[in-house]
């Protein structure tokens, strides 16, 4: 039994210097890797939250694999809420937690300009300049008023007039164009109701102020809306000429289904939509696209990063939003999304231009802030009653 106990602690120091080596071994290892620099350094993670349709979702699921690619030592997660699930409570996530000093866990936030000025009072976003996003150069300059600095207009869609070609042959090039079209062809043209859809709210802003100086949709002074007067009027005045003497429809697809079964001839319609549509054969091979002089308002997406995060993620979430702005990835804006490029057209390749040159005209950007709540109020009160 003596014999037996001795073997048995014999195996057990064998056992352990065994161990013992094995981790000195480990250790040694790990020691070389940190002094020739070959240790692999931990990834930097970020958070992206973003919201709308399938078609935005799908493009951040192509390019942040071609981020990651290029950046392997940065891991993106897309933190994708659904268009009318939650979007606001991620600002509110974000106000709340600044409000605690905690960290909202949101360190890229993909929204629009109305959010940037809601949290410019708290703080909340980084100013963006060429110090930490160089390709902010490639943006039209005219695209950053109104951000304040605080959010990247990095993808847009306008709004443009869809129609029927077999049915209209002489198309509008103006407003005032269109406007006398809708007289003389009544009951052919239809707008959703604009507290539905951007089409519609881009048809209604851009009535009101196309009867204003040109830079009065970047006037966010409530002291405007005594000017909207004459706007209101025209709209009204149309009302009887419209769909059924005025049915608005609900949503932007609301109008475009009204184009497709022939119930009118000539819609606002977002460009991206209409586009992806026409290519799904979703409407008639006759539908056709075409931007007014002045144009209807589009409506860039923005991207902000919050300013309180951590120095490592802060640098990362901008190398993400400067990667965004360049003509590789806007070629998947443009190719996938059927969207306006957040760059100058000119940076793009050529033979790109020339493909979407029906919908590249100029387009408006209403940076009225919260005022467009108060003209959607107003439409309520005096269109839709």
């Amino acid at each position: 039994m003596l014999k037996n106990l001795k073997q048995h602690t014999k195996r057990l120091s064998i056992t352990a210097l065994a161990g013992l080596t094995a981790l000195s071994l480990v250790g040694c290892n790990d020691t070389k890797n940190a002094a020739d620099g070959s240790a692999t350094e931990e990834k930097v993670k970020i958070s992206l939250y973003s919201t709308g349709s399938l078609n935005v979702q799908n493009f951040w699921e192509e390019v942040i694999p071609m981020f990651e690619e290029k950046n392997n030592d940065i891991d993106v997660e897309l933190v994708f809420l659904a268009a009318g699930q939650g979007g606001q409570s991620t600002m509110d996530r974000m106000l709340a937690a600044k409000k605690a000093d905690k960290d909202s866990g949101v360190d890229i936030y993909e929204g629009g300009l109305e959010d940037a000025l809601r949290g410019e009072q708290e703080s909340l976003f980084e100013k963006l300049d060429e110090k930490n996003i160089p390709n902010i150069q490639n943006i039209e300059e005219k695209n950053m008023n109104g951000t304040n600095g605080l959010a990247i207009p990095h993808r847009a869609s306008a709004v443009v007039l869809a129609y029927n070609s077999d049915n209209v042959k002489e198309v509008p090039n103006t407003p005032e164009e269109l406007y006398t079209w809708i007289k003389e062809h009544p009951g052919k043209f239809a707008y959703n109701d604009p507290t539905t859809g951007g089409s519609g709210s881009s048809f209604v802003i851009s009535t009101l102020y196309n009867q204003l100086p040109a830079d009065a949709m970047n006037i966010q002074d409530e002291s405007i809306m005594k000017d909207w007067d004459k706007g209101f009027e025209i709209l009204n005045n149309l009302e009887s000429y419209l769909y059924k003497e005025g049915v608005y429809p609900k949503k932007n697809q609301g109008t475009l289904d009204l184009l497709a079964n022939g119930e009118v001839d000539m819609v606002p319609a977002w460009s991206d939509m209409a586009l992806e549509q026409m290519n799904n054969k979703l409407l008639p091979e006759t539908t056709k696209l075409k931007q007014l002089e002045p144009g209807f308002t589009g409506g860039p997406a923005y991207l902000m990063v919050p300013a309180d995060n951590d120095e490592k993620e802060k640098e990362a979430a901008q190398e993400l939003v400067n990667f965004v702005l360049t003509p590789e990835v806007q070629k998947v804006v443009i190719e996938q999304m059927y969207g306006f490029p957040g760059i100058k057209w000119d940076l793009l390749d050529q033979e790109l231009q020339k493909k979407f040159e029906s919908v590249s005209g100029e387009y408006r950007i209403f940076n009225g802030g919260l005022l467009g709540e108060e003209i959607n109020k107003r439409w309520q009160k005096e269109i839709a009653n």
